[in-house]
């Protein structure tokens, strides 16, 4: 059975989702992030895994539920920290972020099997990815490729493909990383911990 990574950061003002704080304060972005991550880590526990495991930028909080392991980050630029995060799965593992609190434990479940496949690849709406998964996890199919960008996506698939994998894909999500992107996503998940702090929140800022 494979191993379930989240990379995250801790949710606290200022440090996280700085983008949304367009619409809204440092706090209420800090907090819209803490429930993305909730959201999140309640889909991992209910997805059958070898590991669960949170791979942490920051300190933990009360945030983390019961029955997640917790590793921090190391250093450098995001494909290292991606590179280092597979490395603490030894062996096969599927990798998601904090920034899609609609993922489903139906959704993530494929991405833990790699029978017929040596990894898996969830592209983002904005040109990232919102989930990587690898039969044998090796820094050298991440180390490199430009992150953040509206290729990084693209760049990534064919780091796979041309070293010589079969990649199959999980179905594209959007990301949380502007007010626009918020209000789509709670309104494609309307029972999260996210979309109902996003209600309560837009309606105060109205």
């Amino acid at each position: 059975m494979s191993t379930l990574l989240v990379i995250a950061k801790a949710p606290l003002p200022g440090r996280v989702k700085t983008r949304l704080t367009t619409r809204f304060t440092p706090r209420q972005a800090a907090r819209l992030a803490r429930a993305a991550l909730e959201d999140t880590l309640t889909a991992v526990l209910a997805t059958p895994a070898r590991r669960r495991v949170l791979v942490l930028d920051g300190q933990p909080g009360p945030w983390i539920p019961a029955g997640i392991e917790v590793v921090a980050q190391c250093a450098g630029g995001l494909d290292v920290r991606l590179a280092a995060a597979f490395v603490l799965a030894d062996g096969p593992a599927l990798l998601i972020g904090m920034d899609t609190p609609q993922v489903t434990p139906g959704l993530l479940a494929p991405g833990l099997d790699f029978t017929e496949t040596d990894a898996w690849f969830g592209p983002a709406d904005d040109g990232g990815f919102w989930a990587l998964g690898l039969a044998e996890p090796d820094p050298a199919l991440l180390l490199g490729v430009p992150m953040s960008l509206g290729d990084t996506g693209e760049v990534q698939r064919r780091r796979l493909t041309d070293a010589g994998l079969t990649v199959r894909d999980l179905p594209g999500l959007c990301d949380v990383d502007t007010p626009a992107d918020a209000e789509r996503v709670a309104a494609a998940a309307p029972r999260t911990r996210f979309a109902a702090l996003h209600s309560g929140l837009c309606a105060v800022t109205r």
